[in-house]
């Protein structure tokens, strides 16, 4: 896992704080006093949480602290639980191709284009994406939809027609998942 880094956001009485602290943190501590050094921090960095006094609309991963006084293992925690929401939300995204699958929302998104999506269409998307070669009928039925695969069904190739066709209204894309004669491959 990387480095969790915390950024102090014009809020230089709590980094004198913590830096005092720092040694006994599980975060690495920065100090940001304008936008200009906020950007210059974040820029290079994956897991940060910018934490400050003032709540500003345009900051992602901002923890705003409102209740001040509070005890200093109690604001500890609280940063410790917004490390572990960020990387929950993470790792709850899932990139295949241009597109990001929310796996929280069940969404499939491509810039600022929405799709909600099926726990089954999901799954299917995944599986598909984490082949290098087309993927069967029968691979799909029994990994996806745990169904032996010497059952009679059309149960994927309806889900896999209704997925393609959801994808082509919504985003334009015929591509997305390709008919191979031996199967399905998201390529």
């Amino acid at each position: 896992m990387s480095t969790q880094n915390l950024i102090i956001y014009k809020f230089t009485a709590l980094y004198s704080i913590l830096e005092e602290l720092s040694l006994d943190l599980n975060f690495k501590l920065k100090f940001a006093e304008s936008e200009k050094s906020l950007n210059e921090n974040v820029k290079n960095l994956n897991n940060y949480l910018i934490l400050s006094n003032i709540k500003y609309p345009d900051i992602a991963n901002q923890f705003v602290l409102k209740k001040i006084p509070i005890k200093i293992l109690k604001l500890i925690e609280q940063i410790n639980i917004e490390f572990l929401k960020i990387q929950f939300n993470s790792q709850s995204e899932v990139k295949i191709k241009d597109y990001t699958i929310d796996l929280n929302s069940r969404k499939i998104l491509l810039k600022k284009t929405k799709l909600k999506l099926t726990e089954k269409e999901i799954n299917t998307i995944i599986y598909l994406s984490k082949s290098n070669k087309p993927v069967s009928i029968d691979e799909l039925q029994e990994n996806v939809w745990g169904y032996q695969s010497d059952i009679e069904t059309h149960t994927v190739e309806t889900h896999i027609y209704r997925l393609r066709k959801k994808v082509l209204k919504t985003f334009g894309d015929n591509e997305f998942i390709i008919s191979e004669k031996n199967g399905y491959q998201i390529k």
